[in-house]
């Protein structure tokens, strides 16, 4: 029942979208109404307003930290922690108050990443980091810090539950980038710090 209820709390956590809570607190069009059309932190850039994004970033990543630190300071079990990790991520990207249609979670996925492991959650960040830095592409950052994230994982610690946790993660951020991955390749893909377009 403990386990349950940390899930069920992990998801709505999850589920609370800072997008949108950025874009009423600065004074900004629903981010679902421009770029890309995704409510994440990116997306926020493109109204131009840094703050907003910094706010967006930051809170999407913190609610998937401190669900995974919450239940490991609860003293619940590896399998359960997991089980909590993968509902604050799944949580953002079909979260409940925005009809299951949320963002790709990058942020959040890095908050969980930091929570379970900190070295590992650097070492994906490092790479979005480096990626994004020199391709300007946040969604091809994305992707290969996606990608790399179970192989990380594996070196670090062999095939183990958190590895599992880390797979399911890693593959769900590539599926939710199926469309950049499109655009990517026609070359119609948006750069970092491009402003939005209705």
């Amino acid at each position: 029942m403990q386990t349950l209820l940390a899930v069920l709390a992990a998801y709505l956590l999850g589920s609370v979208p800072f997008a949108m809570i950025s874009a009423k607190l600065f004074g900004l069009a629903d981010p679902r109404t421009y770029g890309s059309g995704n409510p994440g932190a990116t997306n926020v850039l493109r109204s131009g307003n840094k703050k907003a994004a910094l706010f967006t970033l930051i809170g999407d990543a913190l609610k998937g930290w401190f669900a995974v630190v919450l239940a490991q300071q609860a003293g619940l079990p590896d399998t359960a922690i997991g089980f909590v990790a993968l509902a604050v991520f799944l949580g953002h990207i079909f979260p409940v108050f925005l009809k299951f249609k949320g963002g790709k979670g990058v942020a959040t996925g890095a908050g969980v990443l930091l929570a379970l492991d900190p070295v590992l959650g650097l070492a994906v960040m490092a790479t979005w980091l480096l990626v994004a830095y020199v391709s300007r592409y946040s969604s091809l950052a994305a992707l290969i810090a996606a990608g790399g994230a179970p192989l990380i994982s594996a070196l670090m610690h062999g095939i183990d539950g958190q590895f599992a946790v880390v797979m399911v993660i890693g593959g769900a951020l590539i599926i939710k980038h199926w469309q950049n991955i499109q655009r990517l390749m026609a070359g119609q893909e948006s750069k970092i710090g491009s402003k939005k377009k209705s």
